[in-house]
């Protein structure tokens, strides 16, 4: 398997594997709110689990708007964002009205890790995917390897 901070296919190919997904998500224990029947996270949550500025988040959003959004992640504006206010509580309009509000679902997260090349956070995600990609190859050859959870 290529680089995943370099390959958009490798990347595209994981996100789109729904059981690989949902063992990622397990081994990652990282816990979002619930929202439209996903789980999702604002830019202050990932940016803390990643362990990186703002800015960081929103320069990936930037240069790769179009795959993050391919892969969950939305701008709420109208509906959407009175939905999703009542989802998250009331802390995502702290001080100001909130009339656009960015959120990641769990894929988006997942992307950004394959994305975030100086976070030592997203790396470990990296690690995660991969092992979890290659036991999902091993169980259907006959083995098996456990992923290494995140600290």
């Amino acid at each position: 398997m290529k680089d995943l901070t370099n390959s958009k296919i490798d990347r595209q190919n994981i996100l789109n594997n729904h059981f690989a997904l949902q063992e990622i998500e397990t081994a990652i224990g990282f816990h979002g709110f619930n929202f439209d029947g996903k789980i999702c996270f604002t830019k202050k949550q990932v940016s803390d689990f990643y362990e990186v500025d703002e800015r960081t988040i929103e320069r990936q959003l930037k240069d790769s708007k179009e795959e993050l959004e391919r892969n969950g992640y939305e701008i709420l504006t109208g509906e959407r964002l009175k939905q999703a206010k009542i989802a998250f509580g009331s802390d995502i309009d702290v001080g100001t009205k909130t009339t656009i509000f960015g959120m990641f679902d769990f894929r988006a997260f997942l992307n950004l890790a394959m994305l975030l090349t100086e976070s030592k956070k997203a790396k470990e995600v990296r690690s995660i995917i991969l092992d979890i990609v290659i036991d999902t190859i091993n169980k259907k050859a006959g083995g098996h390897t456990d992923p290494t959870p995140i600290n």
